[in-house]
């Protein structure tokens, strides 16, 4: 029997008051790993009305003081378009106010590589990676249009496009699915932070216009449910109206819903965090395996103790799609793949600032060249080795 559902997923702008947290938490460890790539970084920030808050461990031989660090925190809110009083939360004016100390020895001594122990992870939990085929980036198609709706948004405000936008904004899609696949989409909803002089008529005409339309492209379709700012005004936003935090969006980062998640957070957290770097790699290694055609959709989840460089568990599943058993893809996995810290942050060349770029529009299916868990290189060798 055919089932019809529909799927919902959302995404949020660069504006988001989580999203600031996240692209502040990530410039700074980027900045850490610039000057040493070996910095252990663990930084959660939180914004509220003319307030940034920075707090965590680093450990590292940087030469990053406080007075740069703040810089940083204001240029970073200046580039994301926080930059005038009226928005109530301005790079210029804001207090700021940074807690910054060293790593804990006692765990340091557990990931700490020596002659006679190897890097082990650094916390103990569980990770999960996802991909299916239903879309070019392997990505579900409820996120990754969502994504592409709140980066045109930010675009067309960013141009001058729509002059009349304001940086906070929020997307959300319904993609009705058949026998699994997805068939159309149902609703777009758009939210998005204005300027006052600006009616909701001429907002909701603009944005379906000039953001919609060009993003669905080919799926656009004039049945589509469309609903822009719904409650009829949205002009007070950012973290003068919400208070945000670092890694309080993990699915809008991952894969909007679908596919599971071990609940670790990304942002602030060098690649000696497991909650990042395995997470990654469990991306790169389900996207490899979609990519061979040996699975039409696969989720892998990996698990580790603190300290231990092994993992604890490996899981394949692919939702009864695969072509071979999925005990033999877990022997292929263990075999092509070293799951160990060290390895994961060599192979996907990990120890690079290139964080700050992954803190808005996802962690995934994004065709960058330093996102290295996004490429599918392994494709042709698991395809062989499953004797296909």
């Amino acid at each position: 029997m055919v089932r019809s559902f529909l799927f919902t997923s959302e995404s949020v702008t660069e504006g988001h008051p989580d999203k600031v947290c996240d692209q502040i938490s990530d410039a700074i460890l980027d900045e850490y790993i610039r000057q040493d790539p070996e910095s252990r970084v663990a930084v959660e920030t939180l914004v509220t009305s003319g307030f940034v808050a920075v707090a965590g461990e680093v450990t590292s031989k940087a030469k990053f003081d406080e007075r740069a660090q703040e810089e940083l925190v204001r240029k970073t809110i200046r580039e994301i378009g926080y930059d005038k009083p009226e928005l109530e939360f301005d790079a210029s004016s804001c207090e700021i106010i940074l807690k910054l100390h060293a790593q804990s020895p006692d765990i340091s001594q557990g990931i700490t590589a020596n002659d006679d122990k190897e890097q082990g992870a650094g916390d103990q939990g569980l990770m999960f990676g996802f991909a299916t085929n239903e879309t070019e980036e392997f990505m579900p198609m409820p996120i990754i249009i969502a994504h592409k709706l709140t980066k045109k948004l930010s675009e067309v405000r960013k141009s001058g496009e729509l002059s009349w936008l304001r940086p906070d904004g929020k997307s959300q899609v319904s993609i009705e699915y058949e026998d699994g696949k997805p068939k159309k989409i149902e609703t777009i909803v758009i939210s998005t932070q204005h300027a006052p002089e600006i009616s909701n008529h001429e907002i909701t005409n603009a944005v379906i216009d000039k953001v919609i339309k060009p993003v669905c492209g080919n799926l656009w379709s004039d049945d589509i449910k469309i609903h822009v700012n719904p409650t009829g005004k949205f002009e007070i936003g950012g973290p003068h109206a919400d208070a945000g935090l670092t890694g309080r969006k993990i699915i809008v980062d991952t894969y909007g819903g679908q596919g599971r998640h071990g609940g670790g957070a990304f942002s602030g957290k060098d690649p000696s965090k497991v909650d990042r770097s395995a997470c990654y790699m469990c991306r790169y290694i389900a996207k490899n395996i979609v990519a061979s055609g040996i699975a039409e959709k696969c989720e892998v989840q990996v698990a580790y103790a603190i300290g231990v460089a092994e993992p604890v568990s490996l899981m394949v599943n692919t939702f009864s799609t695969s072509k071979i058993p999925e005990e033999d893809i877990e022997n292929l996995v263990r075999k092509h793949f070293d799951m160990r810290p060290a390895a994961i942050i060599s192979h996907l060349d990990l120890k690079k600032p290139i964080y700050k770029k992954t803190a808005v529009y996802g962690h995934f299916g994004r065709n960058e060249p330093e996102f290295r868990w996004e490429r599918t290189d392994k494709a042709d060798l698991l395809r062989h080795a499953a004797g296909m």
